[in-house]
């Protein structure tokens, strides 16, 4: 067995996977393998935006190879994230479904803005750190992200879609000619420009390229002489010329001894970089070994040592949206007392079932920034469509399908649009959540009595102490409203209000059909 200080990260990108594994060493990220293959994922999306087969299958064939070295790293400890192809493909579900099954490990769709943030983390902490501000680009093959931050914080982040592959496409039957460099830099420009005055009104010290075709592109221009260690804008006008001259895709990989893939790419990852230079004003441009995956391991870390920056991005939601902090505190210790008491009879066991139903019980009321009728549905649609650092597309969904399901309506296939693997601990923990919800609707800082939840299947008994519910019949009524909506989703809530001292789980009947 692997040791427990041994941690992997792979990086789905839109033209290479990449795979590294590390150890963790007095607190220190040290690299032990890294792989990286050409995949050229986002070569396959079609006008529909629909993943080809054979694009699937040589992503599925990269990762059996990837798997070999993950065998034995536990999954707590491993991070696979997809990126903008995999945003992008309509058939994405499908693709991510046969990698998890393939790995065994589950696979993250990541948002543009969390990509930069990782991108951000990983080259931050592979460079010497500066004084002052630091502009990083990571060129993608579907996108470019653009990060300004200081020491190890992100301070402001831009995913653009456009990368060397979706550039490359600009030069068909593998020539390039002066009008299709043109249009492929007017391309870069339109997308540059919305951002373009934000980013040179922040300013930076220094600028670094993270990314394969940025790493090509500066081993060309040292081989040639433009440069001698970074990136150059004169360089880069240099090289424009010289692709000019060369005008075919063959005569490329033939200069600068390019493999056939990168060849492929070169030239519209050269477009994206020298475009951002030019917009930018960036005359030099260092380069890190550091990016996403390395970003993806420090992250990791610091899950590892519970400094799990979603922690952090919920606390500013809690701060940012205005929300009533000593409700929540009350609805989420009650969420996670019931979650307790019904964990070895329902299987939703382990930290990340814990979290969930916390995280969702701290944000059930964000909705009522906007209004308070049907706050439910505001605060779900902010929760999956807002940039949360930290979480994965999935996150989001599952965190806004809870909130949306806190309360009134809770229909058999509320959570039908979930992964098939999390629809039946989603509508569980939304069960407890609600309970805890309607408990404190009152609002109270009088605390609850001791209460007794048992489960079977999908039966629910709810204990009280004798006569306690007699004394707050407005907690009774609310109780019997909830237990008519639970039952559309197939629960069936009971009351009992003669326990003397509630235990973990009595013996129930099992329920087959649960």
């Amino acid at each position: 067995m692997m040791s427990s200080d041994f941690v992997a990260a792979i990086d789905l990108g839109s033209n290479s996977f990449h795979m590294i594994v590390a150890r963790i060493v007095d607190g220190r990220v040290q690299i032990l393998d890294r792989l990286r293959e050409m995949v050229q994922l986002a070569a396959g999306l079609d006008s529909r935006n629909h993943l080809s087969g054979e694009a699937q299958q040589r992503a599925l064939a990269c990762l059996a190879r990837f798997g070999q070295r993950l065998r034995q790293i536990p999954p707590e400890r491993l991070r696979i994230v997809g990126t903008n192809t995999l945003r992008q493909a309509r058939n994405s579900a499908d693709f991510v479904s046969r990698a998890e099954t393939l790995l065994g490990h589950k696979v993250e769709v990541v948002s543009g803005q969390e990509e930069a943030r990782l991108i951000y983390l990983g080259v931050a902490h592979s460079v010497a750190d500066v004084v002052g501000r630091r502009l990083v680009i990571d060129i993608g093959g579907g996108s470019t992200e653009l990060i300004v931050g200081a020491g190890f914080e992100p301070q402001h982040l831009t995913s653009l879609r456009m990368g060397c592959v979706s550039l490359s496409r600009a030069f068909p039957e593998g020539r390039v000619t002066r009008s299709q460099l043109r249009d492929a830099e007017l391309r870069v420009q339109l997308n540059v420009e919305p951002v373009r005055e934000d980013y040179l009104g922040r300013g930076w010290a220094v600028a670094t390229g993270a990314s394969g075709s940025i790493k090509a592109i500066q081993d060309v221009l040292i081989s040639e002489g433009w440069s001698r260690e970074c990136i150059t804008l004169d360089g880069l006008r240099r090289l424009r010329s010289v692709l000019l001259e060369l005008r075919d895709i063959a005569a490329i990989a033939e200069r600068w001894q390019l493999e056939p893939a990168r060849a492929r790419v070169f030239a519209g990852g050269f477009v994206v970089l020298h475009g951002l230079c030019e917009a930018l004003n960036i005359e030099e441009m260092g380069v890190s070994e550091g990016a996403l995956r390395e970003g993806l391991v420090y992250d990791l870390l610091g899950r590892i040592r519970h400094e799990d920056v979603r922690d952090r991005t919920i606390t500013e939601v809690t701060r940012r949206f205005g929300l009533d902090e000593a409700q929540a505190a009350r609805v989420s210790r009650t969420a996670l007392d019931l979650l307790r008491q019904v964990s070895s009879r329902w299987p939703l066991k382990g930290e990340e079932m814990r979290e969930l139903l916390e995280r969702a019980a701290r944000l059930h009321e964000i909705g009522l920034l906007l209004t308070h009728d049907r706050y439910h549905r505001h605060g779900a649609y902010v929760l999956e469509h807002s940039d949360l650092p930290g979480y994965s597309r999935d996150d989001q969904q599952l965190l806004a399908a809870l909130v949306r399901r806190h309360r009134r309506s809770f229909p058999s296939d509320a959570f039908a649009g979930l992964p098939k693997e999390w629809a039946r601990p989603a509508a569980r923990l939304c069960a407890l959540l609600r309970l805890a919800v309607v408990l404190h609707r009152g609002r109270s800082s009088d605390p609850l009595p001791a209460l007794g939840l048992h489960v079977a299947g999908r039966r629910i008994r709810l204990g009280f102490p004798r006569g306690w519910l007699d004394g707050h019949p407005l907690t009774r009524a609310d109780l019997l409203c909830e237990a008519r909506l639970l039952r559309k989703a197939g629960f069936v809530l009971e009351l009992d209000d003669r326990q003397r001292q509630p235990t973990d789980q009595p013996a129930m009947d099992q329920d087959s059909h649960a």
